[in-house]
């Protein structure tokens, strides 16, 4: 599972990058919102919830917040612990929330170019959080690539 789980952020973050930069370019060059936009903006949210919901099964299985929910006082003491008990499970749904409201606020939008800058600054949002706590800080605390 934490294979699958681990491997599968790099399907979000590369439809996460695609979108964002599309609704980046959309919003600044003025270009019309069409079936690619829509196409990719499903697919994320698509792939980001099923990431939530792998990611919600490895949590309440994982050994590492098994024991920093068992302590939570000493969990928020010990960096690693504190980080996978608490961070990145806040950050990572802040970002799933994120995607999602970007999406849905970019659907609802009555203009194109409100639709391409209500996804580009929360897909841009969301991309800030995942990088850093899906990406960087866990490899910093030496869980590797993948």
């Amino acid at each position: 599972m934490l294979h699958a789980h681990s491997g599968f952020r790099w399907l979000v973050l590369l439809f996460l990058v695609l979108a964002a930069f599309k609704a980046l370019a959309g919003w600044l060059g003025k270009k019309p919102y069409g079936k690619t936009d829509n196409l990719l903006a499903i697919l994320l949210v698509s792939f980001t919830h099923i990431q939530l919901i792998i990611g919600a099964v490895l949590y309440f299985m994982s050994d590492i917040t098994k024991t920093g929910m068992a302590n939570m006082g000493n969990a928020m003491k010990e960096p690693t612990l504190r980080f996978w008990t608490v961070e990145h499970a806040v950050i990572m749904i802040l970002a799933v929330a994120f995607i999602t409201i970007g999406r849905a606020k970019s659907k609802k939008a009555k203009t194109d170019e409100l639709k391409h800058k209500k996804g580009a600054i929360f897909y841009l949002l969301a991309l800030l959080l995942i990088v850093w706590g899906g990406i960087i800080k866990p490899y910093a605390m030496g869980r590797g690539w993948f």
